[in-house]
């Protein structure tokens, strides 16, 4: 929970709370996000509600999913019409809260410490999801939209840029935080409408040879896939070039001829 100090609840660093403080940027990125009435939208994280507020402005239907209750509670006060669910939106229903139909809209100021997980989560749920928009450290950011040769590229490059379409957005400053962090910021737009995905036979086995691939980040394919029992030799890719040279085409392909 948020630290209490007299009448107010400060960001609590085990929970990787950094408030946005800047009212310029909090209209920007919702400008950016452009809700519309009645949009299924998912706040993940609003903290006391600095994106919150203008996000009820434009009429879309809400929900703020926040895991402090002190926050909880003070967004009940401040928001009496918000749709509020404490909890970890890593336990979070998307499916339920989706109907099963493709239609949420994904919007948060996320902790730096559980960014990976989220942006999994997300793709995960893919089927549900329209897009998503999230404010990020910008190193992560980067290595998401990185390309092929590029030393940021690895699995969230790959994963992501497989199964949807991620575009960096504008950067943000570190003074616009409290407290503020040692890193810049960036938001980060991810559409999940347009993927690769209708190509890929085996997403399970596609996301499994991925994930081994860089797991032996400096070592070639025939030596980080040497215990993964498969024969590149099928595949027509040269088994001694490393996993960050391939495109997420050839990876693709690869996972098609050897599952």
């Amino acid at each position: 929970m948020s630290e209490y100090k007299g009448n107010i609840f400060y960001p609590k660093k085990s929970l990787g709370q950094n408030y946005l403080k800047d009212i310029n940027i909090c209209k920007n990125i919702v400008s950016s996000f452009d809700p519309l009435p009645g949009d299924n939208v998912i706040e993940i994280g609003p903290g006391q509600g600095a994106i919150t507020r203008f996000l009820l402005e434009t009429g879309c239907t809400l929900t703020a999913v926040e895991f402090d209750r002190n926050n909880s509670a003070i967004l009940k006060k401040e928001f009496p019409e918000l749709n509020i669910v404490t909890g970890d939106f890593l336990k979070y229903d998307l499916e339920a809260a989706a109907y099963g139909k493709k239609v949420l809209r994904i919007i948060g100021n996320i902790p730096y410490n559980i960014t990976s997980p989220i942006i999994f989560r997300l793709i995960d749920y893919r089927s549900v999801i329209l897009n998503a928009q999230l404010m990020i450290q910008e190193e992560v950011a980067q290595r998401i939209c990185a390309a092929p040769g590029n030393k940021e590229y690895g699995i969230p490059s790959v994963l992501t840029q497989a199964f949807c379409v991620p575009k960096l957005l504008f950067k943000v400053s570190n003074s616009c935080f409290f407290p503020k962090p040692k890193v810049d910021s960036r938001l980060i737009h991810f559409d999940f409408t347009r993927s690769m995905e209708a190509s890929i036979k085996d997403t399970v086995f596609f996301r499994k040879l991925v994930k081994a691939a860089f797991s032996l980040r400096r070592k070639t394919l025939k030596n980080s896939l040497k215990n993964f029992e498969v024969d590149i030799s099928k595949t027509g890719i040269d088994p001694g070039r490393r996993a960050e040279t391939l495109s997420v085409q050839e990876f693709i392909d690869m996972s098609n001829i050897l599952c």
